[in-house]
């Protein structure tokens, strides 16, 4: 069986994003602007910022300790 607010919850979010978001969000919207200024994000003309040196870095990225043996761990 299915609790209660496991059904309600989603049926109350998609009516709220359906039907009464679009005429509640231009009214809240000036407010939620004045709280939450958006800040400009700046982008680098640098093409060699992103640019990173793996050598010497393993899979994960993380400096590689020398040459890593695997071993196998079934031996007959």
């Amino acid at each position: 069986m299915v609790c209660i607010p496991c059904i309600v919850i989603p049926v109350l979010l998609w009516v709220y994003k359906k039907f009464l978001e679009p005429y509640i969000y231009p009214l809240i919207s000036p407010f939620v602007s004045r709280m939450w200024p958006r800040k400009a994000v700046q982008e680098s003309n640098d093409k060699s910022k992103g640019k990173v040196d793996y050598k010497g870095a393993d899979i994960n990225g993380l400096p590689a300790k020398g040459p890593i043996e695997v071993s196998d761990k079934k031996k007959d």
